[in-house]
């Protein structure tokens, strides 16, 4: 989608994307590169971020790629250190990077548990921190955009990434206040279900779900979360900081995507059923 803001917003800035080799990471790393900011990719597929670099070759910006697995430390410090190298002390950061998987609660295994929290929570605090002490800090300024979802009212279905994302949600907060004398803004976007490839493989019948509770009968782009996005790391957001942006068609305010079966009645205690004879 054609943006609607000015050429050249973010000429002289450096961007990092975390998981910018598909879907809204692709979508921002776009548009970030479109207004003139130099861009930085993580991501774990070496393949789509070669993909995602061709596509990006275009805008004629400079570009740095580089596989991270953003739960590890020390291979976040790396990448960080690679686009400092490469492009310069990063001015914007995305924490566009995580995964899911639709799961009742019940049949959720610890492993599965511990490999959503440790990607979408503690990863997203391992890139944040990194960033702001190697560059924003330092130079006292800074925008970090955490990519979050709609956990308003919980995220039945797949408490595992509600947990982390609300946790990111709190360390938006928190941050926001302890780095505000750095320069630094930090706001997140909590998206609906957008339609792109990380939603190819949930069922299709859980996205109709989520559109008929929509209450603008529609999904998401990942171009609409890009351009709010862009918003967020600019100089016109300068005095935005510490919020959570919902960009789902209202449906955190009305909808369910969860559906809750009849519970039987349960049986009367022995001494209950005594006295009504």
């Amino acid at each position: 989608m054609p943006s609607i803001f000015r050429p050249g917003l973010f000429e002289g800035h450096v961007a990092i994307v975390t998981g910018g080799g598909s879907g809204i990471g692709l979508a921002i790393a776009h548009t970030l590169a479109e207004l003139g900011s130099s861009v930085a990719l993580a991501g774990r597929d070496p393949a789509k971020l070669e993909r995602a670099r061709a596509e990006l070759a275009p805008h004629g910006r400079p570009l740095f790629a580089a596989s991270c697995d953003i739960r590890e430390p020390e291979q976040v410090a790396a990448f960080v250190r690679g686009t400092r190298e490469a492009l310069g002390e990063t001015t914007v950061l995305v924490n566009n990077a995580g995964g899911q998987f639709p799961t009742p609660a019940e049949l959720l295994t610890p492993r599965g548990w511990d490999a959503v929290v440790r990607n979408n929570l503690n990863g997203t605090f391992y890139v944040t921190r990194e960033v702001a002490v190697a560059s924003m800090i330092p130079r006292q300024r800074g925008r970090i955009v955490n990519i979050i979802a709609n956990v308003a009212r919980g995220f039945p279905g797949m408490v595992h990434t509600g947990a982390a994302r609300a946790g990111v949600d709190n360390m938006t907060k928190t941050l926001a206040v302890e780095w505000a004398q750095h320069g630094i803004a930090v706001n997140a976007i909590a998206p609906g279900i957008v339609r792109s490839s990380g939603t190819d493989r949930y069922p299709p019948e859980l996205l109709e779900m989520a559109r008929v509770h929509t209450p603008q009968k529609r999904l998401a782009t990942p171009g609409e979360v890009a351009e709010l996005c862009a918003y967020l790391a600019s100089d016109a957001a300068s005095f935005v900081t510490g919020e959570t942006w919902y960009i789902d068609g209202g449906a955190h305010l009305w909808g369910d995507t969860w559906m809750i079966p009849e519970r039987p009645e349960p049986e009367p205690p022995a001494i209950v059923k005594s006295l009504s004879r």
